[in-house]
């Protein structure tokens, strides 16, 4: 007997025991036909399974996952009927595992019409389908009078657009029907893969289904607003439409069909805004449907269109709720290179105003006023006369020009919506290390009148001849280097530059004062260190600190990061923070756990990071080794800013004692990361320009300030502060920005500026006027 077939009787037999040598067999000595049928056979278990049933299911269910396997007619056949036999014991059975059985069939197509038939039946009997796309597929194996069948109970009561997608899936091929079943999805916040949607995105048929079902609903929400439909709030779709109108959406935006900007303009404000004063929405549940639909396939007219719409939503909870999604979609738009960059030019020019730099610039007329939209680093709205700037809208502007100054204020908000989207995209590119054509560069954002205030700032790598790239800022370089149109360009990035060229960047930008959009010439870089080689597959660098949990998790969103709510409760213990990168082919795994209550505060330890790569469409957990560098460095700064953030060695008020104050004396004052080096290098680079100059020294982990009073170590990490010289405790209750608000930063950093403004308090100590800070001082001076 084979190794198939004894573990085929393991299976079906509760009294047939394995021998010893079989009890973790090598599953690659089994054919792909014999795997097909040792799944049908571990598919039939149920709650009676012996614990060694169990055993052989889960290792078969882990070599299907690894391998591809094959089903027999005979095999076809008896998985259709395992599914009738689940149905009529638990309720309910996954239709798609027949379909894709028979996908992978390894013969001629079986014959399954009757228990097809009675798994359609047992379906039409059910208040709710789960499974609409693949029910249709199995009734067609039925026969038409089954279809039909099926057709009219999934049409009934769920509305026109719904109807309409039942009837065009109804038209399909088999193989056609079968594919769609991949996006059958038994609750909105679920969404499948993207390779289920792209099936369903290259079939013509369900693709025109998709522009009908959107178009209709923008017509929907225009007559609402026109009030030929009475308004009801959140009545505007039903549960069944909205899921149907996400899907369309997610194949219209994989596709990124070109009429999708024009329906945005109608169908977001439609289903956000009610036509009455109303602080309530035609369909909220449409409109995070939409939303969630940018997290799977975004386009920047999409992101940017939420992002206007959340401007003006009237409901108090909805905007709130819009950021923390939009914080995915970002992320997801930035790994999306061929659409990310993408911006319209709205009648823009490329112009100086009033000796500034050349940014985008449009002027309208309004009597004997003109208004002047100017984007610099955000869009601004100001107006003249005569050309003389004025600080205010005139009145007579007000008076007979509302809607053109309604318009241009709406214009504003949409360019700024832009701005973000494209700023969180270039950044976001990192990890895909994203390449564009030299010629659409040059024109689409680097003289773009929106994009080029922005990308002018940033270094940027030009491929001049085979494998020899030339670093540039457009800022500082008059002349661009001379190469053809399909040359490559793309982000220059610190762990692809040695670290004299490094420095030399870092040093123009501060010469300079030029500010990055976000932090590039200082970026921090992570490289694998022997203790990760060591550990193979995962990296402790920061494990066992101690973090003020609900401020992580905020971090998480913030990152456009997943993870579960962790609480004390069961299951609420231990998470993995995840986040996708690569364009899908990786994915980082933060491990973290519930640790305990402060006061009213939670907290939590930090433990493991590990990295996954996709493998024929699931997850494999990677050697560290195997990660590319700049997914490890970029995921890596993720988790040094939410630990380093978070901690509670970073919370000057912390006063508990017991081994979390342990903790936080040691962690507050520890050896700097990657994330606190580089605010050393920039404080190097500054405090010499600074009129406290004189008083501050770098030395190590600190920056030295001499006071009159006592001198003072300031952590480059923390923030924290020991006094000479016996090193006792300083608090200070932070400061928003530093106290001479002209210091030049080449990036945005709440720490460094928080160090900068505790320099500049202690550096004129004998001026401090607050008694909590005096006592403590003058206690051991």
């Amino acid at each position: 007997m084979n190794i198939a077939a004894r573990l085929t009787r393991a299976l079906t037999e509760p009294d047939f025991v394995l021998e010893d040598a079989d009890r973790h067999p090598d599953l690659s000595q089994v054919s792909d036909e014999e795997l097909g049928s040792l799944l049908v056979a571990a598919y039939r278990l149920d709650a009676s399974a012996t614990p060694a049933m169990t055993m052989v299911r889960f290792m078969v269910e882990r070599a299907a996952r690894e391998r591809q396997p094959r089903y027999t007619p005979d095999a076809c056949r008896a998985m259709f009927e395992a599914l009738v036999q689940k149905c009529q014991a638990h309720g309910w059975a996954d239709l798609t595992l027949g379909l894709g059985a028979l996908e992978r069939r390894a013969g001629p197509l079986p014959d399954v019409s009757r228990p097809a038939r009675a798994l359609v039946e047992f379906w039409l009997e059910k208040d709710t389908v789960r499974q609409p796309y693949a029910l249709l597929a199995v009734a067609g194996l039925a026969g038409d009078g089954t279809l039909r069948a099926a057709v009219e109970r999934l049409s009934r009561d769920v509305g026109p657009i719904v109807a309409d997608e039942m009837a065009a899936v109804a038209g399909l091929a088999p193989a056609e029907q079968a594919l769609l079943s991949e996006i059958d999805r038994d609750h909105r916040l679920v969404s499948p893969l993207a390779h289920a949607w792209r099936g369903s995105a290259g079939n013509p048929a369900y693709v025109a289904f998709a522009r009908r079902a959107l178009e209709a609903a923008a017509d929907r929400t225009d007559a609402i607003r026109a009030g030929e439909i009475p308004y009801r709030a959140d009545k505007a779709f039903t549960d069944r439409e909205i899921t149907s109108l996400g899907q369309a959406l997610r194949v219209a935006l994989l596709r990124d069909e070109p009429w999708l900007p024009e329906l945005f303009e109608r169908l977001l404000p439609g289903v956000a805004l009610a036509p009455t004063p109303a602080k309530t929405l035609p369909s909220q549940a449409l409109l995070y449907e939409v939303v969630r639909a940018a997290q799977d396939f975004p386009t920047p007219e999409l992101v940017t269109a939420i992002r206007t719409v959340r401007r003006t939503v009237r409901h108090a909870g909805v905007p709130k709720q819009l950021d923390k999604m939009l914080k995915k979609a970002d992320a997801a738009l930035a790994e999306r290179t061929d659409v990310a960059l993408r911006l319209p030019r709205l009648e823009f020019d490329t112009a100086s105003v009033s000796g500034s730099a050349a940014g985008g610039v449009l002027r309208r007329t309004a009597g004997d006023y003109q208004a002047v939209i100017m984007v610099t680093d955000n869009a601004t709205l100001t107006w003249e006369k005569d050309g003389r700037p004025l600080r205010s809208v005139p009145a007579p502007v007000r008076r007979d020009h509302a809607a053109l100054v309604k318009e241009l204020r709406e214009l504003v908000k949409r360019v700024n919506a832009h701005l973000v989207t494209l700023v969180r995209a270039l950044e976001g590119g990192f990890t895909v290390d994203a390449v564009h054509p030299y010629g659409w560069w040059r024109t689409e954002l680097a003289g773009h009148p929106l994009a080029r205030t922005l990308v002018r700032r940033l270094i940027w790598e030009i491929e001049v001849a085979p494998g020899e790239w030339r670093a540039v800022l457009p800022e500082t370089d008059e002349h661009l280097p001379d190469a053809p149109d399909d040359a490559s360009v793309r982000l220059w990035h610190p762990l692809r530059s040695d670290p004299d060229a490094v420095r030399a960047w870092r040093d123009l930008l501060t010469e300079r004062r030029i500010r990055q959009p976000f932090k590039q010439a200082f970026r921090e870089i992570y490289l694998l260190t022997p203790a990760e080689e060591d550990t193979r597959v995962y990296s402790n660098r920061f494990a066992a600190h101690l973090v003020h949990y609900r401020k992580m998790f905020a971090l998480f969103r913030a990152r456009g990061w997943k993870s579960d709510r962790l609480g004390p409760w069961d299951g609420g213990d231990g998470d993995e923070a995840e986040r996708t990168l690569a364009a899908g082919k990786w994915r980082v795994r933060f491990l973290h756990s519930w640790a305990d209550w402060a006061g009213d505060d939670e907290l939590a330890s930090t433990d493991q990071v590990r990295f996954d790569r996709r493998v024929n469409g699931a997850w494999r957990g990677a050697p560290l080794t195997d990660v590319p560098a700049l997914v490890f460095s970029e995921a890596m700064r993720d988790v040094d800013l939410f630990v380093g953030v978070a901690s509670i060695a970073a919370d000057p008020d912390w006063t508990d004692g017991g081994p979390q104050r342990t903790y936080w004396e040691r962690a507050g004052f520890a050896e700097l990361t990657e994330s606190a080096e580089a605010r050393r290098d920039v404080l190097a680079r500054i405090l010499p320009r600074l009129k406290i100059a004189a008083r501050c020294t770098l030395d190590g982990r600190f920056v030295i300030v001499r006071g009159d009073l006592r001198t003072y170590k300031i952590h480059l990490g923390s923030a924290n502060i020991l006094m000479e010289p016996d090193d006792s405790y300083l608090c200070i209750v932070p400061a928003r920005r530093p106290a001479d608000g002209k210091v030049f930063l080449p990036f945005e950093d709440d720490r460094l500026s928080l160090i900068l403004s505790k320099a500049f308090l202690l550096a004129a100590d004998t001026s401090i006027t607050d008694e909590s800070i005096l006592t403590q001082i003058k206690r051991g001076a």
